[in-house]
């Protein structure tokens, strides 16, 4: 499994209708933690593109990728 730095943007590799959250939106890792039956995974917080936090969740870390340069950033409305 692979394992990111914290405090770096990454790819979400999943909706997360929860938070109204899509695979492909960039979020910030905060935290690394590993559940109690061993699954790794992150606290993420997600940013509006003004830079306001507009989510805090948790995901495991088969739900994040990271940025490629064959990739562009873009805006989308909640």
């Amino acid at each position: 499994m692979m394992k990111f730095e914290l405090y770096t943007d990454v790819v979400l590799t999943c909706d997360l209708p929860k938070h109204r959250l899509r695979r492909g939106d960039i979020v910030k890792l905060v935290d690394h933690h590993v559940a109690p039956d061993n699954t790794e995974g992150y606290s993420i917080e997600v940013f509006n593109a003004v830079g306001d936090t507009i989510a805090v969740t948790s995901v495991p870390t088969a739900a994040l990728e990271t940025l490629r340069e064959d990739e562009v950033l873009s805006a989308r409305t909640l």
